[in-house]
């Protein structure tokens, strides 16, 4: 089976009114199965989870639907959102403020019912922002790969999120299995790595909805990275099956109709699922 994921930051609803509306079009475009949203408005001033889905079809849950208290300014910037073509539950919400008190997201695990091929894990985390918080999203990476072992399917877990790291960083390393952390390693594919173009950057000086941020953050010109990732589990942990990744592009990395659609570029993978 032919399986598309896409992770986008939306960057909840500020700037032009008409971001959602648009964002909403592309998401109807791609018609994906597996939705990871960052920075989502719900259910304060608005549902925009909904917006953003109306007319796909996907069933949606955003982490204020699963959270015992609201998040520290989440009216303002929103939450983490999954949707999926197929109905979902949700499996365990991990709370990921003890390294970074000041963080508004929690990563969301969430089990699929594909269909002919049974349950699939779907894991959506966002790790904190700032540069010098790489021990917080080291913590983070290791802790989604505990989330996965505690709740793994015979599918292959998809992991999909803005991580706010590069390729080159410890936590982004250790998921790719490229070196250790607290004596601990995992391996799952990068869906770029295998099948992107070019750098894949998803934010960059480029976007004028980024640049201000890049400024004000890094201070530094020319500043492009790749922070938002798809990543499918490997053989070794999913030995009856396999997510073969076939393609790998970006979504909102130029304007639509003028209009910029987030501060940050969108991953879209195809992956090919099946049981060997």
């Amino acid at each position: 089976m032919r399986l598309r994921v896409l992770t986008i930051n939306v960057q909840n609803d500020e700037g032009d009114p008409r971001r959602t509306d648009l964002l909403n079009r592309e998401v109807r475009r791609l018609e994906p199965d597996l939705v990871a949203f960052q920075e989502v408005c719900y259910p304060g001033r608005r549902d925009q989870l909904a917006e953003l889905v109306a007319g796909t079809g996907l069933h949606t849950t955003h982490q204020a639907g699963v959270l015992d208290r609201p998040p520290p300014d989440g009216d303002r910037y929103g939450g983490t959102a999954i949707a999926t073509r197929w109905p979902h539950r949700v499996r365990e919400v991990l709370d990921n403020r003890t390294e970074a008190p000041e963080f508004h997201w929690w990563t969301l695990a969430v089990s699929v019912s594909v269909p002919s091929l049974g349950e699939l894990l779907f894991i959506v985390p966002t790790t904190p922002w700032r540069l010098d918080a790489e021990t917080a999203r080291e913590r983070q990476a290791v802790e989604i790969t505990e989330l996965d072992a505690r709740h793994r399917t015979a599918l292959p877990t998809i992991i999909a999120g803005d991580l706010n790291a590069g390729p080159e960083a410890a936590s982004i390393r250790f998921l790719s299995g490229l070196q250790t952390l607290d004596g601990r390693s995992a391996h799952y594919h990068d869906a770029w790595a295998v099948a992107g173009d070019g750098p894949g950057h998803t934010w960059t000086v480029d976007n004028p909805l980024a640049a201000a941020e890049i400024e004000r953050v890094i201070g530094q010109p020319g500043h492009r990275r790749r922070i938002d990732y798809v990543f499918a589990g490997s053989a070794h942990a999913h030995p009856q099956a396999s997510a073969r990744i076939v393609a790998a592009g970006l979504m909102a990395d130029r304007p639509v109709d003028g209009v910029w659609l987030s501060d940050h570029a969108g991953v879209v993978a195809d992956l090919d699922i099946g049981r060997i």
